[in-house]
């Protein structure tokens, strides 16, 4: 029988890989050492995003201290010029009605909920276990609805006829003070945020808010909310950027007639009473140790940044029991 003939088979052919192998295993290392397109937020003035007039920027770090993204480093131009949006809107904001008011916040709370996954991740990016995360989130959203449903009824609340020993009827209301400022809490990136927000513009002022230095990356995503809600512009303005570069200009300017400013530090303190002296300017500091906690919840923040507005009104003698009210 003749043999079969079997071709010889090269010593190196079993080694031998596909051509491509080589390839991916290039551009795995490409990826590898690829440095991410870090991202960069704008600051919230007047319902739209500039970049911050003095065009710097800072790095907060992750909990590994790497650079989280370019976050703006606002100056006090800018608090001008956010103070400038926030006296522009303050008129129609203050004269709507409180059941409006009341919707728009509603539906901010609704615009929270659908973004709670990325503010989850947000508030994880800068230390938070995913546990705390998710239940601060929840705060914050349930914190803002209860704000939502205070816009119609603290007036009844805390408005009065107060006894005269005249012919007249004299009632008592709350009123909006106007434009304020907030310094947010240093230590939370959200629900401190909007615990101190909602109130001041349930009660119908409008914000000039310095976002939390270390914890920015909430504020603005929530921004971000604001700004595709049906809030009028200039409502709410948020500056990122350094503390200690932004409190001064927020207590200094003369267009602000309150000033809420969370955790001051006793040097800071010391410089809010002084400047508000100055200026005769309305300090609020909140006595909230835990913002996660009902502390942080109460219709009395409301009335931290409202007047009381008194009217006397006469009686027609022999109408209303001439003796007074």
């Amino acid at each position: 029988m003749a043999k079969t003939a079997t071709k010889p088979t090269s010593p190196s052919a079993k080694a031998e890989k596909p051509a491509h192998n080589g390839h991916d295993t290039t551009v795995a290392a490409k990826k590898a050492e690829r440095l991410p397109v870090m991202k960069t937020y704008k600051i919230f003035i007047g319902g739209k995003f500039p970049r911050t007039e003095s065009g710097r920027y800072y790095q907060p770090k992750d909990a590994d201290g790497k650079p989280l993204a370019n976050i703006c480093r606002g100056s006090r131009k800018d608090i001008r010029n956010s103070v400038v949006a926030a006296r522009k809107a303050v008129g129609d904001w203050a004269n709507r009605s409180a059941f409006n008011r009341g919707q728009i916040l509603y539906r901010i709370g609704e615009m929270l909920e659908g973004r709670s996954a990325q503010f989850v991740h947000e508030l994880e990016l800068h230390g938070a276990t995913r546990k705390h995360a998710e239940a601060e989130v929840s705060a914050a959203i349930d914190c803002w609805i209860y704000y939502a449903g205070w816009c119609d009824k603290y007036q009844a609340i805390f408005s009065s006829v107060n006894p005269t020993n005249s012919s007249h009827f004299n009632f008592s209301v709350q009123e909006p003070t106007g434009v304020v400022g907030l310094m947010a809490p240093s230590t939370s990136g959200l629900i401190g945020l909007v615990s101190t927000v909602a109130p001041i513009i349930a009660g119908g002022n409008t914000a000039v808010v310095v976002a939390s230095e270390d914890h920015p990356l909430p504020a603005v995503t929530f921004a971000e909310v604001l700004a595709t809600s049906d809030l009028p512009g200039g409502v709410v303005n948020l500056i990122t950027g350094l503390r200690s570069e932004l409190l001064k200009p927020l207590i200094t300017h003369m267009d602000i007639n309150a000033v809420v400013c969370a955790d001051p530090t006793k040097e800071e303190k010391q410089m809010l009473d002084t400047e508000a002296a100055t200026n005769m300017k309305r300090l609020v500091v909140p006595k909230v140790k835990d913002w996660m906690q009902e502390e942080g919840r109460t219709p009395y923040m409301i009335l931290d940044t409202q007047e009381v507005k008194t009217t006397w009104h006469p009686i027609e003698r022999g109408q209303g029991g001439g003796g007074g009210y």
